[in-house]
């Protein structure tokens, strides 16, 4: 068994410091994290981390458990790439006076699905999306026609199983409270009892 790309989704509240708690969790286990991403979700104040990382599943899997553990984190997935439906968005400058000179790299700029965001008198921007391989492919394209600059953002993605967080999210709310939230609305009808 080797290992392989997984994508590890994390939903939690949106809490200072449990960014770094979780980046700990990866480092303390020598876990090089590919890509990072954070963004809200559908559900509202609920956040969600998009992690990727290559290692080998049962150690993911373990890992997705641990994050769990931690008490703002309300549910962890890993998948693999055949499981999510996925983009990075890539962003390249290049000199203006290549590009009016040599008409094969507008040509090239469309195979790539790639479009012009800003052109200005030194330099264009042109921004794509795609897997990493499709925007590598457009650096090395693009290298030979003055390529000054690049960057590709982080992958954002979405699980291809029907069912959403926010479906879980209202079974959460719908399930008979805890103890301990049975214990604190006894206690809070004992203080209204005790202030009439």
């Amino acid at each position: 068994m080797n290992k392989q790309e997984f994508t590890i989704t994390v939903y939690t509240e949106n809490h200072i410091g449990l960014l770094v708690r979780i980046a700990t969790m990866f480092s303390r286990r020598k876990i090089n994290i590919e890509s990072l991403n954070t963004s809200p979700s559908e559900a509202e104040g609920i956040h969600r981390f998009t992690i990727v990382i290559n290692e080998f599943e049962e150690v993911v899997r373990k890992l997705a458990r641990q994050i769990e553990k931690q008490v703002e984190v309300l549910k962890a997935y890993y998948n693999t790439n055949d499981e999510i439906i996925w983009q990075e968005l890539a962003l390249y400058k290049v000199s203006t006076d290549e590009i009016a000179e040599k008409a094969q790299v507008e040509r090239l700029l469309r195979e790539h699905g790639a479009r012009a965001v800003v052109i200005r008198k030194d330099y264009t921007i042109f921004e794509t999306s795609g897997h990493r391989e499709e925007t590598d492919n457009l650096v090395a394209v693009l290298a030979p026609f003055g390529l000054i600059e690049f960057v590709r953002s982080a992958r954002v993605a979405i699980i291809k199983a029907s069912h959403g967080f926010h479906e879980k999210l209202k079974e959460f709310e719908e399930a008979q409270p805890g103890e301990e939230q049975l214990e604190n609305e006894f206690l809070n009808k004992q203080d209204e009892i005790f202030t009439m």
